[in-house]
């Protein structure tokens, strides 16, 4: 079995998904259309030349505005039904995925709507496709603390539909820290909590999320590495870093995939995973994201193979779920 056949076959858990960002030009040119919204493209290709950009915040410009095309409960019901039979075709066994309810509620779409929309999908991803999944509400971390209480607010009556928070937006300027006393009440509230930190902010921003917000999960995290004592941290405490290769690529986080940490992360002992971030704008879905550092970083199969047991490890599922993916992994491992 090829390296290629080997990837795409592997058994799989993604832990870094955000749901704006699995919108493919196609379904935003569709949804515009449906919902009569002016977008300042006139075709898919023009959509997808503007999906060309050099940093997070061009990444975000576009972002932000391919949301605008969001209006329904259907719109995030099909948005998420496309993501989900993506993954399903990719041999993706579990995903966890953010969703930003301020992108939304800040242009005038109900939380109620978004959510709804969203959660259906997922239901219906396990049920039709076998894809088990969590949700994850990310705050928007250039909007101001106020703004995320109220968002936190909003989501209490969900919390059967929504299992952790997270953060999430323009890291430069805007520290964990800023959240502390947000990440305190929805862990009072009983959510998991997760956050974005060391991708392009500096290793202190890692530190704040491990001890000011008490993350279970860090999403990113690869300045970690300038950092010897926050490696220890993180390998003696166990946490997980969702690694996003074709993000890191994308945004200029790496100049090229030779130069990704992730196998140094590995080779020290720290629980990486692989992820897509937003792959309708970085170029690629889990599959494409792992055959993207398994060449240059000549990573091994077993080490392949570790990533998804890792992510197994880190997912949020029950003891008893995380062994029946275990078990798919282990019998896919003996028949490769």
């Amino acid at each position: 079995m090829s390296l290629d056949q080997f990837i795409s076959d592997m058994p799989k858990v993604e832990l870094h998904l955000h749901i704006e960002g699995s919108l493919e030009p196609e379904l935003m040119f569709d949804l515009a259309q449906r919902n009569k919204i002016t977008i300042p493209f006139k075709s898919v290709d023009e959509v997808r030349q503007a999906y060309n950009f050099g940093n997070l915040q061009d990444f975000l410009d576009i972002y932000y505005q391919g949301m605008s095309v969001l209006q329904t409960e259907q719109d995030f019901y099909d948005l998420t039904m496309a993501y989900l039979r993506r993954v399903a075709a990719e041999n993706v066994m579990h995903t966890e995925i953010f969703f930003d309810p301020q992108g939304h509620t800040e242009r005038g779409v109900a939380f109620d709507t978004v959510i709804n929309g969203i959660t259906r999908a997922l239901n219906d991803g396990h049920g039709q496709l076998g894809v088990s999944s969590n949700l994850i509400m990310c705050f928007l971390r250039h909007l101001s603390e106020e703004k995320a209480f109220d968002t936190l607010k909003q989501a209490l009556p969900h919390k059967d539909k929504i299992l952790g928070v997270g953060l999430d937006s323009s890291e430069v300027g805007h520290p964990p820290a800023k959240f502390e006393r947000v990440f305190a009440e929805a862990r009072k509230e009983g959510f998991l909590v997760v956050a974005h930190a060391g991708e392009e902010g500096p290793p202190e921003y890692v530190w704040e999320a491990l001890d000011g917000l008490k993350i279970d999960r860090m999403d990113h995290g690869n300045r970690s590495l300038e950092d010897s004592g926050l490696v220890k941290r993180i390998v003696d405490q166990g946490i997980a870093l969702t690694v996003c290769p074709l993000s890191n690529l994308k945004l200029c986080v790496v100049k090229d995939m030779q130069q990704h940490p992730l196998k140094k992360m590995l080779d020290l002992g720290i629980k990486a995973t692989v992820n897509s971030d937003d792959p309708a704008y970085f170029g690629g879905y889990m599959t494409a994201n792992f055959n993207a550092v398994a060449g240059p970083l000549g990573l091994s199969r077993s080490e392949l193979l570790t990533l998804t047991k890792n992510a197994i490890d880190a997912s949020f599922v029950s003891d008893a779920d995380k062994a029946r993916m275990h078990q798919r992994v282990d019998k896919f491992a003996l028949s490769a």
